[in-house]
């Protein structure tokens, strides 16, 4: 499998989990604070390089990859997603500019369940959600106690990692992952245009 049906696998993945958290998040009504980047506004978020070929493809076929690579590097790995966009002063109000293209990870807080210490499945959410809608978050929480359905994330990273475990393991700061997945569709499309080129001059 070469990186293009990598990513388009990932992006499967993808269109069949925002499915499930749709259905979740209708069920339930539990979702983020409109207008929150509290996680988002974190560069300490890791993720896999795997997640973020989407819009590593999709920013190299707007020709916006070169822009992308100028970007990361002004800001450094240390800052937060580029794709976040804060709204004022207060960098924890903002959105997600590339909302389509997000990682898993983003997919995932707020609309997906783990396993504890315990085997017992519990939301992935933050202190926000269970202080500003603590009754939904309580009322959920219990549901999902007594079996209700709710994404899993184990199982979403285990299809990531039927995609390719390499790069699925190692998890980086989510900018870092950005630019590793940035490169990586450079190389493989430098290589893939130049053969195409060579294959046109040969008789």
């Amino acid at each position: 499998m070469n990186l293009r049906e990598k990513s388009l696998e990932v992006r499967k993945v993808f269109t069949d989990l925002d499915i499930e958290i749709k259905a979740f998040m209708d069920g339930s009504q539990l979702s983020c604070i409109s207008g929150c980047g509290a996680c988002c506004a974190n560069p300490d978020v890791h993720a896999s390089v795997l997640e973020f070929l989407p819009l590593a493809f999709d920013l190299y076929e707007k020709g916006k990859a070169e822009k992308a690579m100028q970007l990361l590097d002004d800001v450094g790995n240390d800052a937060n997603c580029i794709i976040y966009k804060s709204q004022n002063e207060d960098v924890k109000k903002g959105y997600c500019s590339d909302y389509a293209n997000r990682g898993m990870i983003c997919r995932l807080f707020g609309s997906a369940a783990r396993r504890n210490k315990e085997g017992k499945k519990e939301l992935i959410t933050c202190k926000i959600i269970k202080e500003q809608k603590s009754d939904l978050y309580q009322k959920t929480a219990l549901e999902i106690k007594d079996g209700a359905s709710v994404p899993s994330s184990g199982d979403a990273y285990s299809q990531l990692y039927n995609i390719d475990f390499q790069m699925t393991q190692e998890q980086f700061p989510i900018n870092q992952a950005v630019r590793k997945a940035l490169e990586s569709v450079m190389n493989y499309m430098f290589y893939v245009e130049n053969d195409n080129i060579e294959s046109n001059d040969n008789f």
